[in-house]
């Protein structure tokens, strides 16, 4: 469908695609601190961005709390982006050292020890 609309052709590999989709998950849950602080720096710099916006301190008051949960939203939807890259790295590298098809089982393997790690460390944080 895609290629009746375009007028060119370009080829998606969904291998390469589910590689990277399961590393960037992985490395998001396993990095999950630092997702958290990616989310509230684009958070911060999205709000100091759309005040920019305003000319009066009361429309700016007005509209703050709608503006700033649009905003969070926003942040948490693009902290994707670093991780995404990332990983397509991780599973160009692992296609290029190891062969095409360990990319994918690697992929799972990390999702599943990076989700047990975010389990034990979530527990232990939540137990002190």
């Amino acid at each position: 469908m895609l290629n009746e609309i375009l007028p060119f052709h370009f080829e998606l590999d969904k291998i390469t695609i589910a590689g990277a989709s399961l590393w960037s998950l992985a490395l998001y849950l396993a990095f999950s601190p630092v997702s958290e602080w990616v989310i509230e720096q684009l958070g911060r710099w999205f709000n100091f961005a759309e005040r920019s916006l305003y000319t009066s301190q009361s429309e700016f008051d007005k509209t703050r709390q709608a503006r700033e949960s649009q905003n969070a939203f926003y942040a948490s939807l693009l902290s994707i982006v670093p991780f995404l890259v990332t990983g397509a790295l991780c599973n160009w590298f692992l296609e290029i050292s190891l062969g095409r098809s360990w990319g994918i089982s690697m992929g799972i393997l990390a999702c599943i020890g990076s989700g047990i790690y975010e389990l034990g460390r979530r527990d232990g944080s939540s137990s002190d």
